[in-house]
C-alpha cells in the first residue's frame, strides 16, 4: 500500500506568490499588529499573514473582522463561531472549518460541537433558537436569492433583534467571502489549530480563530 502523505500546511500561505514591488502604505501597523497576535495567542494566522502583504486590504479586513466577531452584539461569541463553521462547512472551505472548528472547541468547552457543526449542525442536537441561527446561515449561503420574510420572522420569533439579524447576515456575508478567497488561493490552515482545545474555556475567552 503506498504511503498517505502526511497532512499540514507547507511553506507557502497559498498557492499565490503575494510578494510585489510597490508602494505598501501602512506596512508598518501591519507588521505591529501581527506582532501583537503572535505575542497573544503563539503564532500567527496564515490568513492575517497573507493579508499583511497588502496593508490597506488588512487594515479593512481586521477591523470588519474585530468589529463582527469581537465586538459590541447580541450574539455570543459562541454563536459567531457557530455561524463560521456552518457556512465554511456549506462552502467546503477546509481552512476555516479547521480555525473556526477549534474556536468552537475552545469556546464551548465540548471537543466535539466544531466537529458535529461541520458536519451536520442538525445533529449536534441544538437548543431551537441556534438551529434556527445556523439554518438561516446555511441558507442565505447556498440560496441567498430565496431569502423571505418569514426566515427573518422564524429569526425573531426564536429570540433575535432585528439588530441581531443584521450582524448575523454580516457575519455571513463575510465567512463567505473569507471561504471563497481561501478556496481560490488554496490557504492553508496554521497546524495549531488542530492542537486547540481548552478545557475551562469561558464565552469571554479571547479565542484563536482567523
Amino acid at each position: 500500500m503506498q504511503d498517505i502523505v502526511k497532512q499540514g500546511q507547507n511553506k507557502n500561505l497559498t498557492k499565490l506568490n503575494l510578494n510585489y514591488d510597490g508602494v505598501k502604505d501602512g506596512d508598518e501597523q501591519a507588521e505591529n499588529y501581527l506582532k501583537i497576535v503572535n505575542e497573544k495567542i503563539g503564532f500567527i494566522p496564515n490568513v492575517l499573514a497573507a493579508f499583511a502583504k497588502f496593508p490597506k486590504q488588512f487594515e479593512g479586513f481586521t477591523k470588519l473582522y474585530n468589529a463582527l466577531m469581537l465586538g459590541e452584539s447580541g450574539l455570543t461569541k459562541l454563536e459567531r463561531e457557530m455561524i463560521a463553521v456552518t457556512v465554511s462547512s456549506e462552502n467546503h472551505c477546509f481552512y476555516c472549518l479547521v480555525a473556526h472548528g477549534a474556536a468552537v472547541r475552545e469556546l464551548s468547552n465540548d471537543p466535539q460541537l466544531g466537529e458535529r457543526l461541520a458536519a451536520n449542525f442538525r445533529s449536534a442536537e441544538l437548543p431551537k433558537k441556534q438551529e434556527t441561527l445556523l439554518n438561516f446561515s446555511k441558507k442565505l449561503t447556498r440560496d441567498p436569492s430565496e431569502i423571505t420574510e418569514n426566515d427573518r420572522s422564524d429569526l425573531r420569533k426564536a429570540g433575535y433583534t432585528d439588530r441581531d439579524i443584521w450582524d448575523i447576515s454580516a457575519i455571513i456575508g463575510l465567512f463567505n467571502m473569507t471561504n471563497r478567497l481561501a478556496l481560490a488561493t488554496e490557504m492553508e490552515p496554521n497546524d495549531n489549530y488542530c492542537l486547540l482545545y481548552t478545557s475551562d474555556a469561558a464565552d469571554d475567552t479571547p479565542c484563536v480563530d482567523l
